[in-house]
């Protein structure tokens, strides 16, 4: 197997184009000297001569000629491989996917984004809104760099914790009901309490209910934070949600309070591909997506 470089087969099909090694070397910014070097070296490494040299003129041999057109071929395809992976490489650095529950995806990343790309005007973020499962599954076979959001352990992706937030209560905005700024599990008795459907909140939910001599007997368990959101605010009942739900409640009439005694951690994390790196911009999105988070977070005072 003949071992030759990119260089040898550059020189080569420049010297037969231009049939003069000064015109050749100017074409490939190297002296004569160092092209001449380079096709000796290929005809020593090939076994026969590509040129018949004098000292006024350079032409194929008849075996020089042969090689002529599988060379440039070679190189073209080369070329052409290396040209095609660069730009896509070149454009993954540049687009970052991340996955995320409507929640989320709908009242913190638009905001986040929108502020973060301000900075990274070169930058393309895609945001999909599915189900946690749905997400796990794409992060998984690759189609999207990272998810963020409340995902079970295990599985071919790697869970990195991003954020602790808690579960709070919401309450319908009222001008004489008082406002409170905690709760405690046992003075949500007699209320009319409405769920997330999703686990493991809801088991949560129903132990600490136990726990604090409430009976557990919801009047709505629903799939999405949001609808929760929407009937607190018409005044079907006492919502229960994760704090990251607080951006959506703001925007709506109601009143937030955090639930104590004991405060319930709600663990928000990111996760990624077992098999893959993050990108030098989806990580440094997720150091900016974190203090973000932190910030709002901070001045609605939870934990």
């Amino acid at each position: 197997m003949i071992d030759f470089s990119s260089r040898q087969l550059r020189a080569f099909l420049m010297l037969a184009q231009h049939q003069n090694f000064t015109r050749a070397s100017e074409a490939l910014f190297i002296t004569p000297s160092g092209l001449s070097l380079l096709i000796r070296e290929f005809e020593n490494q090939l076994g026969f001569r590509l040129f018949d040299r004098t000292t006024r003129h350079v032409s194929l041999t008849t075996e020089g000629a042969e090689l002529l057109a599988a060379a440039r071929r070679s190189l073209e395809d080369f070329d052409s491989a290396t040209s095609r992976i660069g730009e896509r490489v070149r454009e993954s650095s540049q687009t970052l996917s991340i996955g995320a529950g409507h929640i989320v995806a709908a009242n913190i990343l638009p905001f986040a984004m929108k502020e973060f790309l301000a900075g990274r005007p070169d930058l393309s973020i895609e945001v999909s809104d599915d189900d946690l499962i749905t997400i796990i599954e794409r992060v998984s076979a690759g189609s999207l760099d990272m998810g963020i959001g409340s995902f079970p352990s295990g599985g071919a992706v790697r869970r990195t914790l991003f954020f602790r937030f808690s579960l709070m209560v919401i309450r319908t905005d009222s001008d004489t009901a008082p406002h409170r700024a905690s709760t405690t599990w046992s003075g949500l008795k007699g209320e009319r309490l409405i769920i997330p459907s999703l686990q493991p909140a809801q088991s949560t939910i129903e132990q600490h209910l136990v726990r604090a001599g409430v009976p557990f007997r919801p009047v709505m368990v629903l799939n999405r934070l949001d609808t929760i959101v929407a009937m607190v605010e018409a005044g079907h009942g006492t919502g229960i949600l994760p704090s990251h739900a607080l951006p959506a409640c703001q925007r709506r009439r109601v009143r937030t309070s955090r639930l104590i005694n004991p405060t319930v951690p709600i663990d928000f994390y990111q996760i990624r591909s077992r098999s893959r790196k993050l990108s030098p911009a989806a990580e440094e999105f997720t150091t900016f997506l974190r203090a973000y988070i932190a910030r709002w977070a901070g001045r609605a005072g939870l934990p």
